[in-house]
């Protein structure tokens, strides 16, 4: 390439080369380390060589991760995690048309988790051992049992399935009991634990095993759900009294004639609390999950009394957003807040409890709604309120390297979910009963794989882990009116209904927000689900997508929480 060099004197020519073997460089690297990408465009005179990153230029940005161009112009990212995978480009200053791509691919040593840790159980019964495994590439499970290869010993008794993350012993004898080891391994890296199986007559008496426990908020208080028996384990009622304040859990209110709770959201913290918000006395209530007792209120907690709260400029902010953690990412640092009526979203350092900065929209005419994050490229999709004079409003799409608005997610509108891996975007616009499916690459690229029309107008929407294939989900997602609930296996795109589980809560009775119809998973190793109805509450089973029982209770709100404990002996809160 040949042209005079601006600002220089015309007999000086600018001669650029590129070999073509070098114009598409990939670059794979393990995270935690740090990469040079250097640009191979090369010549006399050659400018000031410019990297962009998703079309926007990385040179001039104090970034804290991404710096140091060096006499060479290289790019040199420190400490390279999955949010810096994807394509990188390099020009040199005014040749735009000659540039270079380097494609990031960043692996991940794998990270297990094994289900229950210990179980005890009665010889005849069956037992299953599971184990799940992420990491980049996908890693390979295998079993050994007290530090034996466990596939020699593979029969119709013993058998490995969902490529190896489940060990399922169809009738266990006294001779199973032992330490099975999972190990998983890709090729930057090996990650081992433990499951302890005990064959002994008095299993039922020891409990050693992991129950899942659903929390469910009603207008009768709070009643523990152990789905697989469908059995209310604990019931928490009104009048009951809060450990530390002595207070009723629920006060009445002066005028109405029954003394009952009202409740907006939940959330559960490290299995060991859940807050639970209380609009009605404008407080936010503790739950002790090992004790199940109510143990104390945070007063006030809109007015912020007594807690770290953020300072903020703006006024009015409607929603927030946390990026959610999983076995690869388990620290978050930076959150969002924003205003449903105005273009943008303020990024808030979570620990420094600080803001800083402002990302604006005012380009796309787009007011956030929701949002929704993957780790794979560090990707944002942010939901934009429709526009009425347009069929739809695309998703945008932020780029959490630079905090920079990189454009509309094609034409992929609706609210944003994404799969606990981060692989899967699931995109579902509720008017038109549209599901859009997009699989995010260990490239950071993003890529349509189904366009689902329903006739489902999703209210919410969860992920359900796979029970045949390893590192796949299914998803299952609740109606806003209509009272079936849809399934769907990501692998494939087949679809199925689950029908008639009655009339959901009308909208006008939940005014919180516009789900009215949750759907709540059970974990990572769960295989329940729950969604509520009207007057009654819907526990479906995962594993064989039926309904497992309907629960009588009118339900505001459910969460979900995972005991790893023995069975405890509960007393009515407030009591010693």
């Amino acid at each position: 390439m040949r042209r005079p060099g601006a600002g220089r004197n015309d007999r000086e020519v600018v001669r650029l080369s590129l070999p073509e073997d070098r114009k598409i460089s990939v670059t794979t690297i393990t995270v935690g380390l740090s990469t040079v990408l250097t640009c191979s465009i090369r010549g006399a005179l050659r400018p000031p060589i410019i990297w962009k990153r998703n079309g926007v230029i990385l040179n001039f940005l104090d970034l804290e991760d991404i710096n140091d161009f060096g006499e060479d112009d290289s790019l040199y990212i420190t400490k390279v995690t999955t949010i810096h995978m994807g394509n990188y480009t390099c020009h040199a200053y005014g040749y735009e048309e000659l540039y270079q791509t380097h494609i990031l691919q960043v692996n991940v040593p794998p990270v297990i988790r094994v289900y229950p840790e210990t179980q005890a159980q009665e010889p005849g019964v069956s037992a299953s051992l599971r184990c799940h495994a992420e990491g980049i590439p996908n890693p390979r499970i295998t079993w050994l049992k007290n530090g034996i290869d466990i596939v020699p010993k593979l029969s119709k008794q013993l058998t490995l399935l969902a490529n190896g993350s489940e060990l399922h012993i169809s009738s266990v004898r006294y001779e199973d009991t032992g330490a099975y080891t999972c190990i998983a391994k890709n090729e930057v890296g090996v990650d081992e634990d433990i499951s302890s199986l005990f064959i002994e007559d008095s299993a039922r008496k020891t409990r050693l095993s992991v129950g899942n426990m659903f929390y469910v908020f009603s207008d009768d208080g709070i009643t523990v759900l152990q789905p697989n028996e469908c059995e209310i384990r604990r019931h928490i009622r009104p009048e009951e009294r809060i450990f530390t304040s002595y207070e009723e859990i629920c006060p009445r209110v002066e005028g109405e004639g029954t003394q009952s709770c009202l409740w907006a959201s939940a959330v559960n913290v490290r299995d060991k609390y859940i807050y639970v918000t209380q609009p009605k006395q404008n407080r936010v209530m503790i739950i002790d999950i090992q004790t199940q007792k109510a143990m104390q209120v945070i007063p006030e907690a809109s007015a912020g009394e007594d807690q770290h709260v953020i300072r903020t400029p703006f006024e009015g902010v409607d929603d927030f957003f946390i990026p959610p953690t999983n076995l690869i990412i388990n620290h978050v640092r930076f959150g969002f807040i924003f205003n449903k009526s105005k273009s943008a979203v303020h990024k808030i350092d979570l620990e420094t409890v600080t803001h800083i900065k402002t990302i604006n929209f005012k380009n796309y005419s787009c007011l956030p709604q929701t949002m929704a994050y993957t780790h794979l490229g560090g990707y944002f999709f942010v939901q934009c309120r429709r526009n009425r004079s347009v069929a739809a409003s695309p998703q945008l799409i932020i780029d959490s390297v630079t905090d920079a608005v990189i454009g509309p997610n094609s034409d992929v509108s609706g609210t944003p979910y994404i799969s606990p891996d981060g692989r899967y975007l699931v995109s579902a616009d509720e008017d038109s009963g549209r599901i859009k499916v997009q699989a995010l690459s260990v490239r950071g690229e993003i890529k349509l794989i189904y366009d689902l029309q329903t006739n489902i107008h999703v209210s919410d929407l969860t992920f359900q882990p796979s029970f045949t294939e390893g590192n796949q989900y299914y998803i299952y997602a609740t109606s806003h009116l209509q009272t079936d609930v849809l399934f769907v296996e990501l692998s494939t795109g087949k679809m199925n209904v689950l029908k008639n589980l009655k009339d959901p809560i009308t909208s006008k009775d939940w005014p919180w927000s516009n789900y009215n119809r949750i759907m709540k998973d059970s974990g990572l190793f769960g295989q329940y689900l729950i969604t509520p109805a009207k007057d009654s509450l819907f526990v479906i089973n995962g594993r064989q997508n039926t309904l497992r029982c309907e629960v009588s209770v009118h339900v505001f709100i459910v969460n979900y929480l995972l005991v790893m404990s023995k069975e405890i002996d509960v007393k009515p809160a407030g009591l010693p």
